[in-house]
């Protein structure tokens, strides 16, 4: 109670006293969008409509302003975010830091999506999110409905007959899940790239370890069978302009490097109302769900129906997903301080991918330097880069 107390009082010493200055960036609790339009790059939105009946934002920057290239014939790459994050997390940053406009001004045209159940991808053909049978999805359905459906749009739109697809965390499980599935999609790939893959969640620690360790039936007794929702909007909103002041914006960082890992030297501090104006987003609890099965088993396999597994897979347990199937390129890279996709767990993973033709471990990074890091233009884009380009 009286540490409830003390942070309350920082808080509202902070609101009236000058010597808490503040940094409210113009970009904090801006769409993605006009994060895009604040940057002076082109834009453009898009909806597209999954084969079960979900509508998907998805959003582009068809050309960088830093480059000689324009828009034209720029080859495509898809970004797709990780759990309880939207598409922003690509551009949070100012654009020679932030992946999305690199890539823009590398040359590329970039797709960015959010996946059903975020806060920009809440529409369905016939159902309402007030339905419990709209969150009747966990990463599985992601997988084989909303990339598939994605990456169709894109080459569709484009009039190109390949992509390059980067997912990070659970981004980078749902091209996992889909290009093992689908063998024909995989071969519209020209390089998949990974970053901090989740995989089974062996060595994951941090608060995540007790969504690992929490039964079942408590977290839908805590959270019902909807929508998983840690943080509110409205929160949300109070949270990124608290971490705008001088001194609680070191606080945010400390709680996140909790979540994360900690390498706080890798930090822009003062865009950290920027990130806290994005994090966490919604997901289904089924989604909350299926991973803790994962987790349990340590084995990265279909839902588990229990009783029900008969009926669905005519199986009594569910299938493990066959990543050695994956005939697409594949490059890895992974972070020593990373405690939500541990180095044990992509050690499992690696033996499995049949066409690794990369991988890159980072021993400094936790798992949202990727996304944020103050030296990814030093350590992570130039191998990007080079490996996009000779994989044309």
């Amino acid at each position: 109670m009286w540490l409830a107390v003390a942070v309350i009082c920082l808080i509202q010493q902070a609101m009236h006293s000058e010597v808490f200055g503040r940094h409210l960036n113009p970009q904090t609790l801006m769409s993605t969008p006009e994060i895009i339009q604040s940057w002076g790059y082109p834009n453009e939105q898009y909806e597209v409509l999954t084969d079960d009946g979900y509508f998907l934002q998805l959003y582009r920057i068809p050309f960088g302003i830093h480059s000689h290239w324009k828009k034209g014939n720029n080859p495509a790459v898809l970004l797709v975010s990780g759990l309880i994050t939207d598409n922003r997390c690509w551009i949070l940053n100012l654009p020679n830091n932030s992946l999305g406009f690199a890539l823009a001004d590398a040359g590329y045209d970039v797709w960015m999506l959010n996946v059903r159940g975020s806060a920009w991808s809440r529409r369905h053909q016939n159902l309402s999110i007030e339905q419990e049978e709209f969150w009747n999805f966990s990463f599985h359905e992601m997988g084989i409905y909303d990339i598939p459906a994605t990456m169709k749009f894109i080459l569709k739109e484009t009039k190109q007959d390949t992509l390059y697809y980067i997912g990070h965390s659970q981004g980078a499980t749902l091209g996992l899940i889909a290009f093992s599935i689908m063998p024909q999609l995989a071969q519209k790939v020209n390089l998949f790239m990974l970053f901090a893959p989740s995989y089974t969640m062996v060595g994951t620690g941090g608060p995540l370890l007790f969504f690992k360790l929490l039964p079942d039936g408590l977290k839908k007794f805590i959270w019902g069978n909807k929508e998983f929702c840690i943080l509110p909007s409205k929160l949300k909103a109070v949270n990124a302009k608290l971490c705008s002041f001088v001194i609680i914006d070191k606080i945010c960082v400390q709680i996140f490097s909790i979540i994360f890992g900690d390498n706080k030297k890798n930090v822009n501090v003062s865009r950290f109302d920027v990130y806290a104006g994005t994090f966490p987003d919604f997901t289904s609890v089924k989604t909350v769900i299926h991973w803790g099965q994962v987790a349990k088993t340590e084995e990265f396999k279909y839902f588990d129906y229990g009783h029900k597994n008969k009926a669905v897979y005519n199986l009594t347990t569910p299938p493990v997903y066959k990543l050695e199937d994956m005939t697409v390129p594949t490059a890895v890279w992974s972070a020593g301080k990373d405690i939500i996709t541990d180095k044990r767990d992509i050690d499992r993973l690696l033996p499995r991918i049949t066409h690794l033709i990369f991988h890159k471990h980072l021993p400094d990074w936790q798992h949202t330097d990727f996304l944020t890091g103050l030296d990814a233009p030093k350590y992570l884009y130039p191998d990007l880069l080079g490996l996009m380009e000779h994989y044309k």
